[in-house]
């Protein structure tokens, strides 16, 4: 069964944004188009990495030689987006994850596969998340507030102790230092 693209060209937002507390945040990118929103469930750890990644490819295009493109080296101050997310429905957990760039409509691609099923009947029955991927393209400074969102979102966690570097619940904190 071929996969459903959700394709979105040129969208009006993408981001990262999460629902919970700290130490119990679910992350997502969000992507909309006019009314249609859709949310992609992430790890933490995925949405860092996406952010590091989609700056690195912006930062190579800029040292390209005879770089036709204008990719900016910052944010621009209209492009910042400190909104909450929007309507969130899951729509799949994220797996593997692709960046691009496409030269043709000076846009970075992301695609995004949902994980993979954990057993072979998921597979053959042709579940939902199974048949559907993610498929970005937004222009460049929208990339870049995408990256300064993501890493200030990423980093809106619980604060690390001090003396063990673990993360600090609200509730508590047992700190195990190593053995000298």
């Amino acid at each position: 069964m071929p996969a459903r693209v959700l394709e979105f060209d040129w969208p009006d937002r993408v981001v990262i944004g999460t629902v919970g507390l700290p130490g119990d945040r679910t992350f997502y990118l969000q992507v909309r188009a006019g009314t249609r929103i859709v949310s992609i469930a992430l790890e933490k750890l995925q949405s860092a990495l996406l952010a590091e990644k989609v700056d690195e490819v912006l930062d190579q295009l800029i040292t390209v030689e005879g770089n036709r493109f204008s990719v900016p080296t910052s944010t621009p101050v209209e492009l910042v987006d400190n909104d909450q997310l929007e309507s969130v429905q899951e729509q799949f957990r994220a797996g593997a994850i692709g960046i691009g760039w496409d030269p043709t409509t000076a846009q970075i691609l992301l695609e995004v596969l949902p994980i993979a099923g954990d057993d072979d009947a998921s597979l053959e029955e042709g579940t939902a998340a199974e048949s559907e991927k993610l498929l970005v393209r937004m222009p460049v400074g929208t990339a870049r507030a995408f990256t300064l969102r993501t890493r200030e979102v990423v980093d809106a966690g619980r604060p690390l102790c001090t003396l063990c570097g673990h993360p600090m619940d609200p509730d508590g904190h047992i700190c195990v230092l190593p053995e000298t």
